[in-house]
């Protein structure tokens, strides 16, 4: 049961060529649940093909607040993921967090 303290929210971006991923979609998103108070993100995933991806994103997002901006986020990606879709991980962040700024 939902209890109205977070909130859910998704960006997107297109995959390169060549991704597994991309098998399935030719678009990545990533989607967090984040508190409505201080909006620190407390789950977030993604549309990587394999779990073990999806997994790292998740913990590589959780814990950052979206009212900190969207550096912190994409830093993190940059120095920790070094796979093939990184570009479109940051895409999809910053995306995501274009999202969250227009509905605040």
């Amino acid at each position: 049961m939902h209890t109205g303290r977070t909130y859910f929210i998704a960006g997107h971006a297109r995959l390169p060529q060549g991704m597994a991923a991309r098998s399935i979609s030719d678009t990545l998103t990533i989607t967090v649940e984040a508190d409505v108070k201080y909006h620190v993100i407390i789950e977030a995933s993604c549309t990587l093909a394999t779990e073990h991806g999806r997994d790292f994103i998740g913990q590589l997002l959780r814990g950052c607040s979206l009212q900190d901006g969207v550096e912190e986020l994409c830093s993190r990606i940059t120095d920790y993921y070094q796979g093939k879709a990184q570009n479109a991980l940051i895409a999809a962040v910053r995306d995501l967090h274009m999202q969250f700024l227009s509905q605040k």
